[in-house]
């Protein structure tokens, strides 16, 4: 078959969840398996005819799937026919390549995987500690991430609820109700706390949100960073 389109990509939590309940509704979860199963593209006369409904009803719920980021789409030509006569493109369905992950409350495990991935090749490249590598990718992270956003303290709890942290306004302090690193701060207290709190101050840095400073104070049930107003 001729590749002509290919449409599809990844999204973030929200689209995670959307495309994960997409799968709820049973013909579409039967039509994701279907498509799965195959090696090739399969096009909407061949799923109606796997699944025993109508083609208008599969090519809905194929759609669907495809819009959710779940399915890729390709038009082809059968038999890859070409020129005058060979008729119009026909409409085919692959499986994304996209990951799907939904986590509640968020993780952000691959996000620290990563940090501690770049520390340690950087600390072999330039032979500063591992932490201090550390330090200063979570602090740039976290610029990266507080840039573009507003410089109002409503402006860096959107950002931070953005990335898992559920943020909340406690006494004029934002505390995070759930911190994204969990299961690494049971065994490694110190570095994961230190990059969180460098990655929250970062993140503050690049909002340019001047009237709030990050600070270490662990409670239970929460994150271990607090945010507080300056004067």
């Amino acid at each position: 078959m001729e590749s002509m389109h290919k449409r599809g990509g990844p999204g973030d939590g929200t689209a995670d969840v959307a495309a994960v309940s997409a799968l709820d509704e049973p013909t579409r979860g039967r039509l994701y398996n279907l498509i799965c199963d195959s090696a090739v593209p399969i096009g909407r006369d061949e799923a109606a005819n796997a699944l025993g409904i109508p083609r208008k009803t599969a090519a809905f719920h194929l759609d669907k799937l495809a819009e959710v980021g779940l399915l890729e789409i390709s038009f082809a030509r059968r038999g890859g026919r070409r020129g005058p006569g060979a008729g119009r493109p026909s409409k085919f369905y692959h499986r994304a390549q996209r990951q799907i992950a939904v986590q509640i409350p968020a993780r952000a495990y691959e996000m620290a995987g990563k940090l501690l991935a770049d520390a340690v090749a950087e600390s072999e490249r330039t032979g500063d500690s591992a932490l201090t590598c550390l330090s200063r990718g979570a602090a740039a992270l976290g610029r990266e991430i507080g840039a573009g956003s507003g410089a109002t303290v409503a402006d860096l709890m959107a950002v931070l609820r953005k990335h898992g942290y559920e943020p909340r306004l406690e006494d004029g302090t934002i505390v995070l109700a759930n911190c994204p690193f969990h299961s690494l701060v049971r065994d490694h207290t110190a570095m994961v706390c230190g990059m969180n709190l460098d990655l929250i101050g970062g993140a503050i840095e690049g909002a340019r949100c001047e009237g709030c400073h990050a600070r270490l104070e662990p409670h239970d049930g929460y994150c271990c960073v607090r945010i507080d107003p300056t004067s």
